[in-house]
């Protein structure tokens, strides 16, 4: 657990939540120094512990570096979730903490009689977060999905992919992540909230609303201009020219150029075409735009006469026009600044062996971000969160064992008998 200190220290969270928007939500408050109790559902537990790499002679552990990138730091507790017992068990659990977060489909946690209403008449303090694909309100609340729907729905999937082929699929976890991010930070104003009114309150999170968030610039030029304006895939370059977007090297590489209006004389600078800043074609933003074609055609052919890309950018960077290289995730890896800032941050686990994982996205100077973090086995507190939080004796836990409430991960060492 994290060391005792500021931040989050004290507070403590029940986490009903899988795979990943849920999961980073409470993964950053434990990070913070919150109390963290993963709530997993037997027999498996959080389906994310069936993904990612598995420790290699260790047949049927229930670990992995998927689950533990998004779950390290938290206590893990495993039960059965239909059993009356467990319900009984979440709601004394929830009376005792100051943050609730879970991502079922809306509806779920109020058929299993653990619905607001009732979880905010046993503990008035409680901060609870629900995330969702598209939230608990409006013609979609109860539409099932993942990260890529909510892309769908919110006009984002349409924006990537090659302008003369089918919409592209962006295989990274863009929504879920910012989701969780976005959660986490709604749970601390809730709770600077709760320190000042005393009162608790429901936090609503949707994945849709996130991707709808990130439109930069097009959500107003569609409101005033209506079907006159629809944007278009633009493929390796942006929309509004600039020029920025992706530019092919003469060794076969990638280099993105973004270069804002005010900076196309130090581009053009730096291309040795100075007299292009008074090129009708380029001299304004909107001309560089509808001429973005003729644009590209000149920094290719400019990067093609360098031997490789680092000796672009060198020339690039002296007359400072934004760039970098397009790098593999294998490259970004290793890059020093991202190992010096702990973005690639080094872990250990017992049965994974030593690997990386993301760092924090922020720094904090009274928090250090730390390496020596762990990830739960499932199941591995069941006896001390439910001794320590709820007082229930040895036999009482056994009982619960023997009724298949409690699971745990059959390579945890054996468990005491009372």
């Amino acid at each position: 657990m994290p060391p005792a200190g500021p931040m989050l220290t004290g507070c403590r969270v029940l986490d009903i939540t899988q795979f990943v928007a849920g999961p980073t939500a409470t993964r950053i408050l434990a990070e913070l120094g919150a109390d963290v109790i993963k709530l997993e559902l037997a027999p498996h537990g959080d389906r994310s512990r069936a993904q990612g790499v598995k420790p290699r002679g260790h047949k049927g552990s229930s670990q992995s570096t998927y689950f533990f990138q998004h779950n390290h730091s938290k206590r893990s507790l495993a039960m059965q979730w239909k059993h009356p017992r467990t319900t009984e068990i979440v709601k004394a659990l929830a009376a005792r903490c100051d943050v609730l977060v879970e991502n079922f489909a809306p509806g779920v946690m109020a058929r299993a009689g653990l619905g607001w209403e009732v979880l905010s008449a046993l503990n008035p303090r409680l901060v609870m977060c629900s995330i969702s694909v598209a939230g608990h309100s409006g013609p979609l609340a109860g539409q099932p999905g993942y990260d890529y729907i909510a892309a769908a729905y919110a006009g984002v999937t349409d924006q990537i992919g090659d302008p003369a082929g089918a919409p592209a699929q962006l295989t990274i976890a863009v929504g879920d992540v910012s989701t969780g991010v976005a959660a986490a930070m709604a749970i601390g104003f809730a709770l600077l909230h709760r320190e000042r009114t005393g009162e608790g309150q429901l936090i609503d999170a949707a994945i849709l609303d996130t991707y709808f968030h990130m439109h930069e610039v097009n959500v107003p030029r569609v409101s005033l201009r209506g079907d006159g304006f629809v944007p278009r895939r633009t493929g390796s370059q942006h929309p509004d020219g600039g020029p920025t977007g992706l530019f092919r090297c003469g060794d076969g590489s990638y280099l993105n150029i973004t270069a804002l209006p005010h900076q196309w004389g130090q581009l053009a600078a730096a291309l040795g075409r100075p007299e292009l800043v008074d090129d009708p074609r380029f001299r304004d933003a909107r001309a560089r735009r509808d001429n973005n074609a003729a644009i590209v055609e000149l920094i290719e052919g400019w990067l093609a006469r360098f031997p490789d890309r680092d000796s672009a950018i060198r020339e690039l960077e002296r007359h400072r026009v934004p760039c970098a290289p397009v790098l593999t995730l294998n490259e970004a890896m290793r890059h020093p600044h991202l190992r010096e800032r702990g973005t690639v941050r080094r872990v250990s686990d017992p049965l994974l062996g030593a690997f990386d994982i993301p760092g924090m996205p922020a720094r904090f100077s009274r928090w250090p971000q730390r390496s020596d973090v762990r990830a739960a086995r499932l199941g591995e507190h069941n006896e001390e969160v439910l001794g320590e939080l709820l007082g229930l004796p040895e036999a009482e836990i056994a009982a619960l064992y023997a009724e298949g409430v409690l699971v745990r991960d059959p390579a945890l060492p054996e468990r005491r008998q009372a």
